[in-house]
């Protein structure tokens, strides 16, 4: 089941950035705050989620660190916008994203124990493989702002890391 959903979740990502990648060459620095804004927020509702549900200690302490991590660097998000007298700008890939993190929690809300654990790990690490990806491909250099392309590189080695951790307590639920 989680290699259905970890597919699905990668297929979904790539597709949602081929709409904004067909409608302009590259994203707007509005777009692409946007879409990082809204990869962590997701990401956080997943991981309250998990705080819900899990009895695992090393998935509840996972997910407590997804929850500092991206409110943290969510805040410094907003905290640059503001500075820039930047508008974030909702879009294709925003909303695709949010629309996929919904029918992912639902998914998860159906299950329970070891099977929930697995299925939100295994969706952990493909969700940072993708968002990682999209970050190093298109949303790094597409960036024009160098505080907001600086923004997203130490987002994405934190989030590199959010991967590295994700596998490793993968590895530990099989």
């Amino acid at each position: 089941m989680f290699i259905r959903s970890t597919t699905a979740l990668a297929a979904l990502f790539l597709l949602s950035a081929a709409p904004l990648a067909q409608a302009a060459d590259k994203p707007t620095d509005p777009q692409i705050a946007h879409i990082a804004y809204t990869a962590g927020v997701l990401d956080v509702e997943a991981a309250k989620q998990a705080l819900e549900k899990s009895k695992n200690k090393e998935v509840v302490d996972f997910a407590r660190d997804m929850v500092r991590d991206h409110e943290a660097v969510n805040k410094q998000a907003l905290d640059l916008v503001k500075k820039l007298k930047l508008t974030p700008e909702d879009n294709a890939t925003s909303k695709a994203l949010t629309e996929a993190a919904a029918e992912e929690r639902a998914k998860l809300a159906k299950l329970d124990g070891a099977a929930f654990d697995k299925a939100y790990v295994a969706n952990e690490v493909a969700y940072h493989k993708q968002v990682n990806g999209a970050l190093k491909t298109l949303l790094i250099p597409s960036a024009e702002n160098a505080e907001l392309k600086s923004l997203l590189e130490t987002g994405l080695k934190l989030f590199q890391g959010h991967e590295q951790h994700a596998e490793h307590v993968a590895g530990k639920l099989k």
